[in-house]
């Protein structure tokens, strides 16, 4: 089995540098993308991430959460570590739950055209309340469109026994 050739993985800087450096405060431009292999087949990718942070923008008070985001790629995909510093980014970034969500689906759509995404924050309770916002997309005028509505309608029908946080 042949690995990646390296003029296939383009513009990517971050993985395998020692010398990364951490943003503080929310860094889009971290982002790195690299050509997906099999674009002739949908599939989905999955992150789960486990510790995201960002602020109360209110009361600059942590909230912390577990992401999950999924996508089907189309000619892009998202390169991990450049993923994993871009989530850190939100640690200084004051924004609501459902703000954080919807600016990372936006990232990720303009980083990469995706076929399908979704990004689902799980945050844990603060003030006796957890605040879950799911957001997707699909491609307009394509089966992910419909695909998005579908899932968005559907998203939450067997909700999980929260007992993990």
């Amino acid at each position: 089995m042949e690995g990646r050739q390296k003029e296939e993985l383009g513009g990517i800087t971050l993985l395998g540098n020692q010398g990364t450096k951490y943003p503080f405060n929310y860094a889009p431009e971290v982002l790195e993308s690299f050509d997906n292999k099999h674009p002739g087949r949908d599939y989905f990718v999955k992150f789960n991430c486990p510790e995201f942070t960002s602020l109360c923008p209110i009361t600059g008070q942590p909230d912390f959460a577990t992401i999950y985001i999924s996508y089907i790629p189309d000619v892009k995909m998202v390169e991990s570590k450049s993923l994993k510093l871009y989530l850190f980014s939100f640690r200084n970034h004051g924004d609501f739950h459902e703000d954080c969500m919807n600016i990372i689906m936006n990232d990720l759509i303009a980083l990469m055209n995706p076929r399908y995404i979704e990004v689902w924050g799980k945050f844990t309770p603060r003030g006796g309340i957890s605040i879950d916002p799911y957001c997707n997309w699909g491609r307009p005028g394509t089966k992910f469109e419909e695909m998005a509505d579908h899932r968005l309608m559907n998203h939450d029908l067997y909700p999980e026994k929260v007992d993990n946080r």
